[in-house]
């Protein structure tokens, strides 16, 4: 990469990362995600990014804990190498809308409780049939849209 473009994916990966923070995401951990995500480097370590980001080795180790779970970035194989090195994960994106379908389903089935208990005819049964209903359809499709993307990403690579 162009040393001159460096300044410019720097400003891209902040301006990301605070789109982030603002959706809920710590910003630390928005950080180091978009650091992975922009850098030129095929893996980054903690020391690395401590470096690029101005920030201590405790911020970079709590941004990794929380994003090697969600499946955004990944421990990557340095032979030879002592340290721990990072890269963003390929499919993060597909994965972490995967994550999403478990919380579809939590509120499906929180849904489906407030039915049994409030019964079905009720105003409430029916306004938690449709809350049902809703979350149901999206679960089916998102499974159904990752697969697709996934294999429409990987026939064009």
């Amino acid at each position: 990469m162009d040393d001159d473009k460096a300044p410019q994916l720097r400003e891209a990966a902040e301006r990301l990362a605070l789109t982030l923070a603002q959706g809920g995401m710590q910003k630390t951990t928005a950080r180091v995600m978009t650091a992975l995500l922009f850098s030129p480097r095929e893996t980054m370590t903690a020391a690395d990014l401590c470096e690029e980001l101005q920030i201590s080795s405790g911020a970079v180790s709590g941004a990794v804990k929380q994003l090697i779970p969600i499946g955004m970035i990944e421990r990557a194989p340095a032979p030879g190498s002592r340290r721990d090195h990072y890269r963003f994960r390929a499919h993060a994106w597909a994965t972490l809308m995967s994550n999403q379908n478990a919380m579809l389903a939590v509120m499906g089935d929180a849904a489906a409780e407030g039915i049994k208990a409030a019964g079905e005819d009720s105003v409430t049964g029916q306004r938690l049939h449709e809350m049902l209903d809703f979350y149901a359809f999206m679960q089916r499709e998102m499974t159904t849209l990752i697969d697709t993307w996934r294999t429409q990403y990987d026939a064009g690579r």
